[in-house]
Formats: C-alpha cells, sequence, structure tokens
C-alpha cells in the first residue's frame, strides 16, 4: 500500500525540476519571457508558502489519483517548457499555440493550490480557453468590404431562450406577420435568438436560400443595407445606387422575382434613429417577412415581442458555466456568494458570461471583492446603468495587468459592428505601450481579453495546421455593449485631459467643444475620429501635440485628411480605414510626409493613386500597410529620390486588385524582413532585382494568381525562412536558384497546380524543414525526401483551394 508520505519526494522533485526549467530557458530564449516570467513567480510564490507550517502535509492529504495526476503534470509542464527553445522564430502559429500551452500552465499551478494559498495569494486567472473560446467561425468576404449576409454561428452554449424561440418562431410563421420585432436591452440575448431562429431546420425548409442577414449599425442608410445584399448574398459586384428610393425600387424588384417561395430578412440590432429605414424595407409582397432585433421598441411597425432577462435559476446556469466551465473547478465559493453574484447581475446574460469568466478560477477573496463593487452600485444607478456597473467589475479584474485594461479601452476607438483587424490593434499597442515588435508578447494582451469574453478573437484559417505566419490575417469582434462599456470608461475625464478622445461626426455635425475649443491643447495620446457618409471633409482646427496613434473611421466616398495633423508631430500610428462599400477616394495624403515621427502606417480601402508618392517620402516609417486599396499605376511611376523608405521593416500589401507590378525601387528597401503581398490577382511579375532584399526572412505571395514566375535573383536572399506561394496557380516552375535559399526553414506551395516538377536544386536545402502542399505537390517532393533528412511534408485538402476560386470568381 502507497502512504501518502510516499508523494513527498516524487513532488518535491517534479516541482523543483519544473522550476529549473523555468528559469534555464528565461536565459535562454527571448520569444518566451515574459510568460516565463510570470510562470517562475508563481513557482516562486508557492515555494515560499507551501513548505511553511505544514501546508506540504495538506497538499500530500489530497486524494492519491489528484496527487498523481498533478505530480504528471508537473513533469509535462517541465517538457513544454524546455520546448520554448525549440520554437522557431518565424514559426508563428507554433509560438501562438505554445505561448497558451505556458499560460494554462501557470494557471494549473496555481488552480491546484490555491486551497493552499487563497489567505496569501491572490490568484488570478490567465487561462486560455482553447475549447472555442479563442477560435470561432470565419465568415469569408466577397467582393466587399462588409461583413456578408450569410447568417453567423451559435454559441457554444445557450441558456434561457427556448421558450422564447417557440413563441417568436410561430409568430414568424404566421402570414400575417409581416415584420416581427424583438426588443430588449443590450446584452439579453436578441441576436442569438435570432441566429437560432435562422439556423432552425423548420425554417430553412420554409425560406431556403432566401434568408438575408444583415447587421444594422448606428450610421447604416437604407443604401448601404441595400448593396450589402446585393454584393454579399446575390454576388452582384457592380451595383450601385445613387439614392435611397433606387436602392428601394431595386430590392423589391429583386424579391418579386424570387417567385413564391418566402424570403425572410433580418435587420439585426436596429437603432432608434433608423425606424424609417424598417419602414423603407416593408414590400406588399406575399411571404416576405422582416424579423428586427432592437433595443428600441417598435410598437407602430409590427408585432413586438419582448424579451425577458433570465429567472434566476438560468442566470445561476450561465454564471456557473461561464466561472466554473470544467468539474472540479468550483473551489471554495459557497452557493450563496454564488447566488448573490447572480442577482447582481439581474438577469442579464452578457452581464452573466462576463462577471463568471472574469471570476474564473479566482480566489474566494476576489469574488467578495466583486460582490461588494456590484453592491455598492444597486441604489444610485437603473437597471442598464448596473449593466454597466456589472460589466466595468470585469474590466476592474484587469487591475494587475493595467496594459490589458488599456488594450479592452483601446476597443472603443473602432466602429460598431465592424471587425478589428488584430495586426492593426498590435500596431497601436507596440507603440502606445512599448511593446514588442514582433508581436509575440502583444498578442498575449488579445488572448488575455478573449479569455475574458472582452472579445472574440477570430483565427483567419479555419484548419490550424495552415496558420503559420498569418498573424497578420487574424480580426477581433467585440460585441456591442462591450464597445459602449469602453467609450463610457475612456469618456470620464474632461475632454482636454483625457487619454483617448473618440469622437463621431454625424454628417458635418462637429462637437461644440472642438469648435469653441481655444489655445488650450488636448492631452490625449489616442484620437480616433469616425465619420459618415455625408460628411464633407470640413475641419476645424484641434491642437493635440501629444497624439501618438490616430484612428479614421470613414464611410463617405470622397475624404480629406484633416489639416491640423501636420501638427501631430509625435504621431506615430496612423490608421486609416474605409468601411464604405467602395474605396473612399483619399485626398490630401501629403500632409503626411510632414510627420517626423511616424512608425506605422495602415491605409484600407482606399483609392490612392496619384498621392501614394508622398508614403515614399516618409524616412522612419517601419511598417507600411495597404489593404484593398486601388493604387492605379502609381507605383509603376515610382520617382522618389533614393534612399525611399530607408527605414521601412515590413510591408504588407493585400487585396489591392489593380496592382499589376512592383516598382523596381522597392528592391532597394535593404532593411526590409517581411515581405507580404497576397491576394492580388492582377500581379503578373516582381522585378529581376528582387535578391537585393538581402535582409528578407518572411515573403508571403499566397492567392496571386496571374504570377507566374519568381525572378531568378530570389536565390541571393540567404536570410529568407519562410515562403509561401500558395494558390499562385500561374507558377509552371521554380527557378533553380531556389537552392540557393539556404536558410529556407518553411515552404508553403499548396494550390500550385500549375507546376509540373521540381528543379534539382531543392536538394540543397537543408535546412527545410516543412512543405505545405496539397496531395498533387506532395508526390513531386516524395522523390527529394531522401535527400532532406528533416523535411516534413504536410498535405492540406483541396477544399480551401475550391474556396478561394469561389471567391475569385
Amino acid at each position: 500500500m502507497v502512504t501518502k508520505n510516499a508523494y513527498e519526494v516524487p513532488l518535491q522533485s517534479a516541482f523543483v525540476g519544473l522550476q529549473k526549467a523555468v528559469a534555464s530557458q528565461i536565459k535562454r530564449t527571448a520569444k518566451f519571457r515574459t510568460l516565463l516570467k510570470r510562470i517562475d513567480k508563481t513557482l516562486r510564490t508557492i515555494e515560499s508558502l507551501l513548505y511553511a507550517n505544514g501546508r506540504l502535509a495538506r497538499v500530500l492529504d489530497r486524494p492519491e489519483k489528484e496527487t498523481k495526476m498533478f505530480i504528471f503534470y508537473l513533469e509535462n509542464g517541465k517538457e513544454t517548457v524546455l520546448k520554448c527553445s525549440k520554437i522557431k522564430c518565424w514559426n508563428v502559429y507554433k509560438k501562438f499555440v505554445h505561448a497558451n500551452k505556458l499560460i494554462r500552465l501557470d494557471h494549473e499551478l496555481l488552480r491546484f493550490f490555491q486551497a493552499e494559498l487563497q489567505d496569501n495569494l491572490s490568484v488570478k486567472f490567465r487561462g486560455i480557453d482553447l475549447g472555442g473560446q479563442v477560435v470561432s467561425s470565419v465568415t469569408k468576404r466577397a467582393g466587399g468590404f462588409s461583413s456578408s449576409c450569410k447568417v453567423p454561428g451559435l454559441p457554444d452554449v445557450i441558456v434561457g431562450l427556448d421558450s422564447h424561440f417557440k413563441e417568436v418562431k410561430r409568430v414568424l410563421l404566421k402570414d400575417d406577420n409581416q415584420v416581427v420585432i424583438v426588443s430588449a436591452p443590450g446584452g439579453c440575448g436578441k441576436t442569438t435568438l435570432a441566429r437560432m431562429l435562422c439556423h432552425d431546420d423548420e425554417i430553412k425548409g420554409i425560406f431556403r436560400d432566401n434568408i438575408f442577414y444583415v447587421t444594422v449599425s448606428r450610421t447604416t442608410s437604407l443604401k448601404t443595407v441595400v448593396q450589402k445584399l446585393f454584393t454579399h448574398h446575390l454576388h452582384l459586384n457592380d451595383c450601385e445606387f445613387q439614392t435611397d428610393e433606387e436602392a428601394k425600387n431595386e430590392l423589391e424588384n429583386m424579391i418579386r422575382q424570387m417567385g413564391p417561395q418566402r424570403t425572410l430578412l433580418v435587420l439585426d440590432d436596429v437603432w432608434s434613429e433608423s425606424e424609417s429605414l424598417i419602414q423603407d424595407l416593408k414590400f406588399l409582397i406575399p411571404g416576405y417577412t422582416i424579423l428586427v432585433t432592437s433595443r428600441f421598441r417598435f410598437s407602430s411597425i409590427g408585432s413586438t415581442y419582448e424579451l425577458s432577462l433570465l429567472n434566476d435559476e438560468d442566470a445561476r446556469t450561465l454564471l456557473c458555466h461561464s466561472a466554473f466551465p470544467c468539474e472540479g473547478n468550483r473551489i471554495n465559493v459557497p452557493d450563496d456568494l454564488v447566488s448573490k453574484m447572480v442577482k447582481c447581475c439581474k438577469g442579464f446574460p452578457l452581464a452573466l458570461t462576463v462577471i463568471g469568466a472574469s471570476l474564473r478560477d479566482q480566489s474566494l477573496l476576489k469574488w467578495k471583492k466583486t460582490l461588494q463593487k456590484l453592491s455598492e452600485g444597486q441604489s444610485i444607478f437603473d437597471l442598464n446603468s448596473l449593466l454597466l456597473l456589472s460589466l466595468r467589475a470585469s474590466v476592474d479584474a484587469l487591475e494587475d495587468l493595467p496594459i490589458a485594461c488599456d488594450c479592452f479601452l483601446d476597443l472603443g476607438s473602432f466602429p460598431e459592428d465592424e471587425k478589428i483587424s488584430a495586426s492593426a490593434l498590435m500596431d497601436m499597442w507596440v507603440v502606445l505601450y512599448n511593446l514588442d515588435k514582433e508581436g509575440m508578447y502583444t498578442i498575449e494582451y488579445l488572448l488575455e481579453l478573449s479569455s475574458r469574453n472582452l472579445l472574440s478573437l477570430v483565427l483567419a484559417r479555419k484548419d490550424a495546421s495552415e496558420l503559420e505566419g498569418y498573424c497578420n490575417e487574424h480580426h477581433v469582434t467585440q460585441h456591442d455593449l462591450l464597445r459602449e462599456l469602453a467609450i463610457h470608461l475612456s469618456s470620464q475625464e474632461p475632454i482636454a485631459q483625457r487619454k483617448r478622445l473618440l469622437i463621431e461626426i454625424h454628417g458635418n455635425d462637429i462637437p461644440a467643444w472642438w469648435i469653441d475649443q481655444t489655445q488650450q491643447p488636448i492631452d490625449t495620446r489616442l484620437m480616433s475620429i469616425s465619420t459618415d457618409e455625408t460628411f464633407s471633409s470640413v475641419w476645424y482646427d484641434l491642437k493635440a501635440p501629444k497624439v501618438q496613434a490616430l484612428v479614421l473611421n470613414i464611410r463617405s466616398k470622397i475624404y480629406a485628411l484633416p489639416h491640423f495633423i501636420k501638427d501631430f508631430n509625435d504621431l506615430r500610428v496612423l490608421n486609416i480605414t474605409s468601411y464604405g462599400i467602395y474605396p473612399t477616394e483619399l485626398h490630401e495624403l501629403p500632409l503626411i510626409s510632414s510627420l517626423p515621427n511616424l512608425r506605422r502606417l495602415r491605409l484600407e480601402h482606399l483609392s490612392l493613386f496619384p498621392s501614394i508618392q508622398s508614403i515614399f517620402k516618409l524616412n522612419n516609417l517601419e511598417k507600411l500597410s495597404m489593404i484593398m486599396c486601388e493604387i492605379g499605376s502609381a507605383l509603376e511611376s515610382c520617382t522618389v529620390e533614393p534612399p525611399m523608405l530607408p527605414n521601412l521593416v515590413e510591408l504588407e500589401i493585400e487585396s489591392c486588385y489593380d496592382l499589376k507590378e512592383v516598382p523596381p525601387e522597392l528592391c532597394s528597401l535593404d532593411r526590409l524582413t517581411k515581405l507580404s503581398i497576397t491576394n492580388c490577382h492582377e500581379l503578373v511579375a516582381l522585378p529581376e532585382g528582387f535578391g537585393s532584399l538581402s535582409n528578407l526572412e518572411i515573403l508571403r505571395l499566397h492567392s496571386c494568381t496571374r504570377l507566374s514566375k519568381l525572378p531568378d535573383s530570389i536565390g541571393r536572399l540567404h536570410n529568407l525562412v519562410f515562403l509561401d506561394i500558395s494558390d499562385c496557380l500561374s507558377i509552371s516552375s521554380l527557378p533553380d536558384q531556389i537552392g540557393e535559399l539556404n536558410g529556407l526553414r518553411v515552404l508553403k506551395m499548396s494550390g500550385c497546380h500549375g507546376l509540373e516538377e521540381l528543379p534539382d536544386s531543392v536538394t540543397n536545402l537543408t535546412l527545410l524543414e516543412d512543405v505545405i502542399c496539397d496531395e498533387e505537390t506532395s508526390y513531386l517532393w516524395s522523390y527529394y525526401e531522401g535527400d532532406l533528412c528533416d523535411l516534413k511534408i504536410n498535405v492540406v485538402e483541396e477544399d480551401r483551394l475550391a474556396n478561394f476560386m469561389k471567391i475569385v470568381g
């Protein structure tokens, strides 16, 4: 029989082994140093308390199975830590996954010792739920900018909506109800209920392919809604409506042409200002039904169903699922404390989910402190204010991670109901909070916020094995209520003293405080200015000399940069994005040439010709991103005197459909380490002087479908470790010089169906570790496996190429 004390030596040995592994890896690798230091701190805290006052005996007094499992986990944790130095710096996805493992290791250490340390250690959850909280479904964009009209997926857990679902479904299917409205405060499950209905088999059987889903933001116009329907559901990309009336007539004609089959139009999250939009979309067509979700009541329009809050039982279920996702995770949290926490959330599903996540694996003291904060607000705030207070508690839980809190508040800088590029966020955070430029530690904050349900991080590719090198394609979504919370918390100080200044302009109505501004400058570091379709670029002067990051959110067809940015001498990040259906024609771009400290410039969905030349004069620019931009022939006629962009390290050109050639001047960017030219379907050639990019480490060319070959000079890129030519359909051969890439470790080439053979020089790629390709190409590589001992051929399925071809078509 094994005694309890028999496990003392193995436990101590495993614990010390993990400590030594962590200490050695902190010295050996910089990639995970932040996380390793976090684990080291946890281990030191446990060590200082574990061997005092007989606590080790208390640990060993646990059930034998639990003690053995934890020893096994410590030993595996040691193996995980020792692998840190083996993860290659270029393998972004493996770094991403390994960071999750380290976070979970820290979490498990804290969880196991929580009972012994609860009086001495304020336990903080740093875990990551890899079971679905980080990765959600991806909706492809087809031919336009905004998200598609395809019905989004459902959350993993749905609580308390069954009765509502049955009733709304009954009302929806009645022939005499043309408009059905589901109304409730924010965060009550209206959107989830609408998606449940759209995914219901009976509903799909009745409406078939005629279910259209549109999220209606506060500034959405009738033209925009109809344009989304035509562009994203019918794939009619050439339609442009001059007036709302024209858009309305065309939509009505389209629905009538569908014949007798029933049609369902879902308008999600309609604001009170958009009541007329619902009226305009009503047509006297048999079988045509509109389902509206809104925080507001539109009793004069149609049948309204009031969505009630969760009852105590369902509310408790939802909070417990969020706070205790795994059986046995609930440690020393009494029932009455859980019940009080449920009551403070007042049945709001979002509040229950977010509060539960913020308390996951927290100490009893943390639960009590959170309950006290919530209880203090009950007599002061009304119902919606209480919800804000409830949600604020989840932000207050970040008190030990002030940068994570700031990162959450920064999310209010972006428009409602739009995807936010993870790359755009990290560009800001690198500058504002002095984080690493490689993004390894920066993405920790995305993971942290995602684990607390404060945002949703959506990975770019469904197949995780294909994610190496694609962090730039991830994006973030956020619930409207959480965005409101970020804006609310960012707007507590007087305007002149705010750390982040978030400005929304409707029409040409400049805020009064702006017009009345005198000589007193504004101290903000982050400024966001959002304008709508009718804004005519009439600007007043604005003094904000300390601005380091500027976000301009645009919807109009023509937009002129504000003249006052030329005085933003400390500006380091500039993000200009158009959220309209078509690229915005950008004027006054030469103003940016006067910004001496600009480091990162992101231009998205803009027409840049011909003023793009002014970008090349930015001597201190380190990263340039041009996404879905119209470039015209501006790059081909590049006339900037050398050196052009002498400090540029990263260049990203994505989905710029009119890019045909890369100018030879690009080859003079001798500090460039990352070059990404992707989804540029008109690109036919790369300059022969390409090999002059001697410091290039990562080269992405995927989905450049007309690119016919790689230049012979590519062999001079001896620092290249990652090359992606996947879905380059027109490449028929690789140059012999490919074998001179003696530093190449990863080659992605799935979908290169024109490739008939490989040059024998590939046998010289002695450091090549991974070739990611389709089955057909894998046969070409199989001849060389004996020559390349470390080579691993990863075969991907063909469906990704099929989906890609649908988008191209």
